[in-house]
């Protein structure tokens, strides 16, 4: 029952009852309204009462944002905090199951409130840290996008830039998830490595730690312009489709694949791949001197995590 929305705080009566005839709800009420809060008492009355037992409290009502878990969703919630003028607790995603007691308000992607959000933080940070804020987003951390909400509050209040300020905690974890995302980014532009199909279409099979295929399509457009190719991400089941102008993210529902080893399936692999990935395993192998052969350091370098999709390490 809520008796003061202006406060948003809450009343939460739990009657726990055993043989009683009566209820002392009515009183405990009472007591709510002179201010005496919380109240543990017997019934007065009731024949074969054992016990009566009021729990009634009034805490403070936790404000969770529901958003869709996208950038432009984060965005818009920023904006619906300062348009309402209520910071919320947490940042949760749809399908997130909400703590009892929780009041939740619903944020609805808008473009236009992205947007507007945006023209303000670049008036607040430079553009590289924008460019941060979103590949850290692309970390999928779990409470990433709670920490990103405060830093972006944080750069609108102030009059000077924080992005250098890692003496704040999100400042600091936010440089730390950047780095991450980075080096992640750079080892997918590195160990990549397509098979042609029978229809001209160069396929790969990746599975990054993070979510950062967006960060690396302007390198392969610029890399691969001149060709088809398709990145398959096996770990969040979708894939980017290069088709020589532009490049679309498309769901596949029956790969032609082995999803454990990113291997075509021989009715759909071009003729002559197979000969060229023989061809590449010998060149890799031929390079390689056995004195100097350094398998920690080989692993320090290229984590073993991607081995299963790199055509030199296939048997």
């Amino acid at each position: 029952m809520t008796i003061d929305n202006e406060k948003k705080c809450q009343l939460f009566i739990i009657n726990c009852q055993l043989n009683c005839g009566s209820s002392s709800v009515d009183r405990a009420l009472a007591f709510q309204a002179e201010g005496r809060g919380f109240e543990s008492r017997l019934p007065l009355s009731g024949k074969g009462c054992r016990f009566d037992i009021l729990f009634l409290f009034h805490p403070d009502c936790m404000l969770y944002f529901v958003y869709d878990r996208t950038f432009a969703g984060l965005l818009c919630s920023v904006f619906d905090s300062f348009s309402r003028k209520e910071i919320p607790d947490r940042l949760v995603s749809e399908g997130t199951n909400i703590p009892l007691f929780t009041d939740t308000y619903l944020v609805v992607t808008e473009p236009e409130k992205a947007e507007r959000v945006l023209a303000g933080l670049v008036k607040k940070i430079s553009r590289s840290a924008i460019y941060m804020l979103h590949a850290s987003f692309l970390s999928e951390s779990e409470d990433v996008a709670n920490t990103i909400f405060r830093y972006i509050c944080k750069a609108i209040r102030t009059d000077k830039s924080i992005e250098l300020n890692f003496a704040d905690p999100d400042v600091l974890e936010l440089s730390k998830i950047y780095r991450k995302v980075s080096r992640e980014a750079e080892r997918m532009r590195q160990f990549v490595r397509f098979q042609k199909t029978a229809d001209d279409v160069f396929f790969s099979c990746v599975e990054p730690r993070y979510n950062v295929m967006p960060l690396t399509l302007d390198f392969f457009e610029d890399r691969f312009a001149d060709q088809q190719w398709l990145i398959y991400d096996v770990k969040r089941h979708k894939g980017w489709f290069y088709n020589l102008q532009t490049t679309e993210e498309v769901r596949i529902d029956n790969p032609g694949f082995d999803v454990s080893s990113g291997r075509l399936n021989h009715d759909i692999i071009d003729d002559k791949e197979i000969d060229f990935q023989e061809l590449w395993r010998q060149y890799f192998k031929s390079i390689s001197i056995k004195e100097r052969k350094n398998l920690k350091l080989q692993r320090q370098h290229m984590p073993e995590r991607f081995w299963k999709f790199l055509t030199e390490k296939r048997p």
